[in-house]
């Protein structure tokens, strides 16, 4: 018997699951001030959880956050040390900064030029405190 060479799957990223506290606060954050929109909203009552999914395009298109909400979770998440970061890109970081300080979007850092970098970037966090990094090509600005 010979061995099938089998071919690589066309693999893309689906969405990226994060657990809110609150998820009216969550889908607000993420809908209005962040631009997004809800792809699908499911009520698991045998689980106890509800998972909604949101982004710039739909699910079949393009990556998705999922947010997950576990209804009768009391403690805060507790963040992994090896966590890093939700990334957007924008056309313009600072002018996008300004839009999100007016709706009082915590930054954990201001907007500036990646050191040694090809990149602006600014940080920020959503209402349960996950990073989410702005970045922008520094060919964009001339």
């Amino acid at each position: 018997m010979t061995e099938k060479t089998l071919s690589m799957p066309d693999f893309r990223l689906d969405h990226t699951m994060i657990r809110v506290k609150d998820l009216d606060r969550s889908l607000d954050f993420y809908t209005r001030i962040l631009g997004m929109k809800i792809h699908r909203k499911t009520e698991y009552p045998e689980g106890r959880f509800t998972n909604t999914f949101v982004g710039y395009i739909g699910e079949d298109e393009g990556t998705n956050i999922e947010l997950t909400y576990n209804w009768d979770e009391e403690e805060d998440y507790v963040k992994g040390n090896g966590w890093g970061h939700l990334a957007i890109k924008v056309s313009d970081v600072y002018e996008t900064s300004e839009y999100l300080k007016q709706h009082g979007v915590e930054f954990t850092k201001e907007p500036s030029p990646m050191k040694n970098g090809t990149r602006i970037l600014a940080f920020i966090k959503d209402p349960d405190g996950y990073v989410i990094e702005l970045n922008e090509p520094l060919e964009q600005k001339n």
